[in-house]
């Protein structure tokens, strides 16, 4: 968008209802509406997501907007896939969650995933091709799915028609929350 007007950007964030981690989900739904980018998270069910810190401590929680099965991805300009051990090896077990993955990249839209986020992309068949980076631990899956594994904080490919953003950890968020910003275009925003 030309004015550089986040407000009129929706981000699609899809999680499970527990283990998500922490810091994946909250740090960017913080800095995104910092932006004021309009925010939905989408869960298993509309009960409470319960976060993990590390896989194992509580962390904060939040009620979500929607479950993945009244999702409409046409509705929104960038999907977020939040990591969390748990959550993800649950989330990738959900149809509903590979219909959304396949929908935003046979549109050509973004999809950032960090940490083990990127399982649901390779069960969703979408990783062929693709440059990406992840958790160590996913790094097979992902070569096993045609996927082209890396081992830095962040990368963006753009190849097959759709960007696909990804990081490691909690601890590459800044390089991984610069990539989300540069895809909806806030660069450009006065007041930063």
């Amino acid at each position: 968008m030309s004015d550089h007007d986040v407000s009129k950007r929706k981000v699609l964030v899809i999680v499970t209802n527990y283990g998500v981690e922490h810091d994946e989900l909250f740090v960017p739904l913080d800095h995104l509406r910092g932006w004021g980018a309009q925010i939905d998270v989408a869960a298993v069910t509309r009960g409470a997501v319960e976060t993990l810190v590390g896989d194992k401590a509580p962390g904060r929680s939040l009620d979500p907007d929607l479950t993945l099965d009244e999702v409409d991805p046409a509705d929104y300009d960038l999907l977020l896939v939040p990591g969390g051990t748990l959550n993800a090896d649950t989330l990738r077990m959900q149809s509903s969650a590979g219909r959304i993955v396949r929908a935003f990249s046979a549109a050509g839209r973004p999809v950032a995933a960090i940490c083990h986020g990127p399982w649901v992309l390779v069960d969703a068949g979408v990783v062929a091709g693709k440059r990406l980076t992840s958790y160590a631990s996913l790094q097979t899956d992902i070569r096993n799915a045609g996927g082209n594994w890396t081992d830095q904080p962040v990368v963006t490919d753009e190849s097959g028609g759709w960007k696909l953003i990804t990081s490691r950890n909690p601890d590459d968020l800044e390089a991984f929350m610069r990539e989300i910003d540069a895809a909806l275009d806030v660069s450009g925003l006065s007041g930063t």
